[in-house]
């Protein structure tokens, strides 16, 4: 895995691609939960800027059929802790936009835990107003 850019849904990066417990650092840097969708800008050959431009992603969650998803993939995983606690989430949240970010962060977690090395370290670059719902989370995946 040396020198290689994946492009593409972390979790079929992760699931297809990345060994067990082989991962020194990971830098997670997930979508906010802004709510907005963003672009990538393009310039014209001369360097100046262009009105071309194509949706890049977009930072919207709502509880539908993939977030119930996600939720199952937890239930799943055999992950109790982490489930036992989304569960917790689901019924404090209901069934809302945070909780469909909540449950695809999830699964990516439970991910990232697999291929973490014990000794590895993950630094969570994330929204404030879903950073203490995703602590929780990392203590549930990670184990408090």
């Amino acid at each position: 895995m040396t020198n290689t850019l994946y492009y593409g849904d972390n979790l079929h990066v992760l699931r297809e691609h990345v060994k067990d417990e082989s991962v020194d650092l990971i830098y997670l840097d997930p979508p906010f939960n802004s709510n907005a969708n963003y672009n990538i800008l393009f310039k014209s050959p001369e360097g100046q800027n262009s009105d071309a431009q194509i949706e890049a992603f977009e930072d919207t969650w709502h509880w539908n059929d993939k977030a119930e998803g996600a939720f199952d993939e937890v239930m799943r995983s055999g992950n109790t802790k982490a489930f036992d606690l989304l569960r917790a989430m689901r019924s404090f949240l209901g069934e809302n936009d945070m909780m469909a970010y909540l449950s695809m962060m999830a699964i990516r977690l439970i991910e990232l835990h697999r291929v973490l090395k014990p000794t590895g370290s993950l630094y969570l670059h994330c929204d404030p107003t879903a950073s203490h719902y995703l602590k929780l989370l990392l203590d549930g995946v990670f184990g408090a």
